[in-house]
């Protein structure tokens, strides 16, 4: 057989593979750009920004589990200034797309965000909602459609021509009814599943281990929960879908694309595998292959429900 199309459409942005790296996993590519070159990959979602730098939490912030990490790093970064100024220049020396992801505590702080980075020429613009509305009593933003829907109608008004996708908390009674929402307010994309709530205590101290004393869960454990939510979503609404939660090998990303994805994100995999966004790219063509299908891009919604 022929060699598989391996490019995908994202919001109108043609990624050259599905598989991107995820926000928080890759700082803004300079470390792992020593163990191979950028380009290999379809896009990277660079680390959360703000409008203003952040320290983030204080230590101990990341934890191991049996099947994954907690982490409440805090969204430390450099701000957003700092972004354009010195690290977009850099990852625009490679063949791939820039995602960046912003947080906020008001409208406003997505609004300025939104316009410096469509301005900057960014390809696609990733909206946290998972973070605290401060003019809300601190409910995080992803928890209620109608905050999701301001956040998302305000990111529109400021991000011109650049596609803005918004990420979805799982940690919600019914992630559609966001979907939903951020869908009626204009949002072009959605990229699911965010982290998951979790906590670890020291039997011993009876602390727990992280300083905050809970963190979001991310890795193989969450896979089966972004795998439904994403099936779920894709349902729902007519929106694409970046899918991820858990992905560390072909299978993983074979199967929030059969749920409904049209591209995928490498998180937490990252941290023991450098490789694993290359080898999952290498796995779905060979799955491809194996499956008779011509393009990558075959896979998504190809789920055959009982």
């Amino acid at each position: 057989m022929s060699n598989v199309d391996l490019s995908v459409n994202l919001a109108g942005v043609t990624l050259k593979n599905p598989v991107v790296v995820a926000s928080g996993t890759f700082g803004f590519g300079r470390e792992y750009g020593q163990f191979y070159d950028l380009s290999e990959l379809g896009g990277i979602c660079a680390k959360g920004l703000t409008l203003h730098r952040r320290e983030g939490n204080p230590p101990p912030r990341i934890a191991e589990t049996p099947m994954g990490i907690l982490n409440s790093v805090g969204l430390q970064n450099p701000g957003v200034d700092a972004f354009l100024e010195e690290e977009l220049p850099f990852l625009r020396q490679y063949d791939l797309k820039v995602i960046a992801n912003i947080s906020g505590n008001t409208p406003e702080e997505y609004g300025i965000m939104c316009e410096k980075l469509s301005a900057a020429g960014v390809d696609l613009i990733e909206v946290n909602i998972s973070c605290p509305n401060v003019k809300a009593g601190g409910l995080a933003y992803g928890t209620r459609p109608e905050l999701a829907a301001e956040v998302t109608r305000v990111a529109k008004a400021h991000a011109g021509r650049t596609p803005v996708m918004v990420k979805l908390s799982p940690n919600v009674t019914d992630i559609t009814e966001i979907a939903r929402a951020v869908e009626e307010a204009g949002a072009d994309a959605l990229s699911l599943i965010n982290t998951l709530r979790g906590m670890r205590i020291d039997v011993n101290t009876r602390r727990p281990i992280l300083k905050m004393n809970t963190g979001g869960l991310s890795g193989p454990a969450v896979l089966p929960v972004a795998v439904r939510m994403v099936w779920e979503v894709a349902q729902a609404v007519k929106l694409p879908i970046l899918g991820m939660g858990g992905v560390s090998k072909a299978e993983d990303a074979a199967q929030l694309m059969l749920a409904g994805a049209s591209a995928v994100a490498v998180g937490t995999a990252l941290f023991a595998d450098p490789y694993a966004p290359i080898r999952v790219r290498d796995g779905l063509e060979e799955l491809c292959r194996r499956q008779g299908l011509s393009a990558v891009s075959r896979l998504t919604g190809g789920v055959k429900p009982w």
